[in-house]
């Protein structure tokens, strides 16, 4: 199993807004892809910004291309992002999952 992890900041006033987005376009993007076993979206508050994590997991790269495209380590970006990002990762990392919980 292979962990998708991404990483970007909105404005802190954006986060509540931005967390209801990023759940209806990647987190269910994700979800939707086959392969998919998981995906959360997670934030924190950091003085006027707002921190978010993206993890997924996924059976192969196989099933990360199928959602990723062929470039996996491409971050994808959805038509409000611009709007909402005040900084964003460009690049995803990926880990092999060494256990479970």
């Amino acid at each position: 199993m292979i962990a998708r992890i991404w990483r970007g900041a909105v404005r802190a006033d954006d986060a509540a807004a931005y967390a209801r987005y990023i759940q209806e376009t990647g987190i269910e993007g994700y979800k939707k892809t086959p392969g998919n076993r998981g995906a959360w979206a997670l934030w924190r508050a950091d003085g006027d910004r707002a921190e978010f994590v993206t993890v997924s997991f996924w059976d192969s790269r196989e099933s990360i291309e199928a959602f990723a495209g062929q470039d996996i380590e491409k971050a994808v970006f959805y038509p409000d992002d611009e709007r909402f990002l005040a900084e964003r990762d460009l690049r995803v990392r990926h880990y092999e999952v060494a256990g479970t919980g």
